[in-house]
């Protein structure tokens, strides 16, 4: 298995790592980080990475005639699930009142996190 060149997103320093593997892919040494947080984002990234992914649904019965609210999953999911994720946000509406928090979706694409608004949308 060949090293894989990162740049961190665990911390503002934007840290380039490198993971070197051994002979049977398992990791050998991680360099490049300044912290803690750069090893772990490292270690995750080359074995089950993970995303939170944001985005909107629209809304119907708006007093300022907004159309969408902004979301969130509530949990990292794995990366590969990111498209079911989109695919079962399509043609979502939610009525109003939305706050902040609210759970959208429940269990979203099976992931076990909830798609939760991020706008209050009277």
């Amino acid at each position: 298995m060949e090293n894989r060149q990162l740049t961190c997103i665990g911390c503002p320093l934007g840290c380039q790592i490198e993971v070197f593997f051994d002979g049977s892919g398992a990791i050998s040494l991680i360099t490049g980080n300044s912290c803690q947080r750069g090893e772990t984002y490292a270690r995750k990234e080359v074995t089950a990475p993970v995303r939170i992914v944001t985005s909107s649904v629209r809304v119907y019965g708006s007093r300022k005639g907004e159309r969408m609210v902004p979301l969130r999953t509530s949990a990292e999911i794995p990366k590969e699930k990111i498209m079911d994720v989109i695919r079962d946000l399509r043609g979502v509406s939610v009525p109003c009142p939305v706050h902040i928090g609210d759970v959208l979706i429940r269990d979203i694409a099976g992931t076990g996190a909830d798609a939760v608004a991020t706008k209050e949308v009277e």
